[in-house]
């Protein structure tokens, strides 16, 4: 399915979260990032900051994707299920020349709103980075589900590369999501057709629907057709839609998984 309908309204809200000792307070205009297949939304927002308790350490941010394939909990032998797809850091304070960039709407009202202690940080994401996704946790599975998640981390540490203390961080889930334009395309549908050892005739099925492409939250459109040729009786039709996922790690697998059903008597 597709992720985003570019005409969605992302509104003015600003998504605000402090570390549990307060010294830093992460400011976010959104948390859904677009691939608009020409170019990415930035991930662009302010840390504010209490620089009496840094003590001379330094404030970082750094955004995550990484792909999860088993529990986090199943380690075995030093070995995760888990892996890293892409890791960016940035300096928020004090500031890097090198890293400056111009500031974006949202950053200069936040500043202008927040004062002297409230500091820039930017994100570019590279076109090669995948789009967020969930696989459909199958029956008896526990713990987060798999598939590809994204987060920005900003902390306080000596360095980007020291592990931070949990009460001097903030973490925020984000999402990257691809842009999906409508475009004309026909109807999908299929046909299936099955015979009877001992009975004559044959009972033909048909699917189909409304369009091809659907985004989140949007109704599938089903039209079932049933021409049955036999003498025996369609007690009950059953509709299901299936998540199927090209995993590649050791060897290719396919993973899939029914998502919503649908009995019909």
């Amino acid at each position: 399915m597709a992720n985003h309908n570019q005409n969605g309204s992302t509104g003015t809200k600003v998504f605000k979260k402090s570390s549990p000792s307060g010294k830093i307070t992460t400011y976010l205009g959104k948390r859904d990032f677009i691939d608009h297949l020409t170019h990415i939304d930035p991930i662009d927002g302010i840390v504010l900051i209490d620089k009496d308790s840094l003590r001379g350490r330094k404030v970082f941010a750094h955004v995550l994707a990484a792909f999860r394939y088993g529990r986090e909990d199943l380690d075995v032998l030093g070995l995760t299920f888990r892996k890293d797809l892409y890791l960016a850091n940035y300096q928020v304070y004090p500031p890097v020349e090198d890293q400056a960039k111009p500031l974006t709407n949202l950053q200069e009202r936040l500043i202008r709103k927040l004062g002297p202690n409230a500091y820039p940080f930017y994100f570019e994401l590279p076109p090669n980075t995948p789009a967020s996704v969930t696989l459909q946790p199958a029956p008896g599975d526990t713990g987060k589900p798999c598939g590809v998640d994204y987060e920005l981390k900003t902390f306080v540490a000596e360095n980007a590369d020291e592990k931070p203390h949990r009460r001097n961080s903030v973490r925020l889930a984000i999402r990257k999501l691809t842009y999906a334009p409508e475009a004309p395309a026909p109807q999908p549908s299929a046909e299936a057709k099955k015979d009877f050892m001992m009975s004559p005739g044959h009972i033909k099925l048909e699917a189909s629907l409304d369009k091809e492409k659907y985004y989140h939250g949007e109704s599938i459109a089903v039209n079932v057709l049933v021409d049955n040729n036999t003498t025996k009786s369609v007690r009950k039709i059953k509709i299901s839609v299936r998540q199927f996922a090209d995993i590649c790690l050791f060897s290719t697998a396919q993973y899939k998984c029914s998502v919503a059903e649908i009995d019909s008597e």
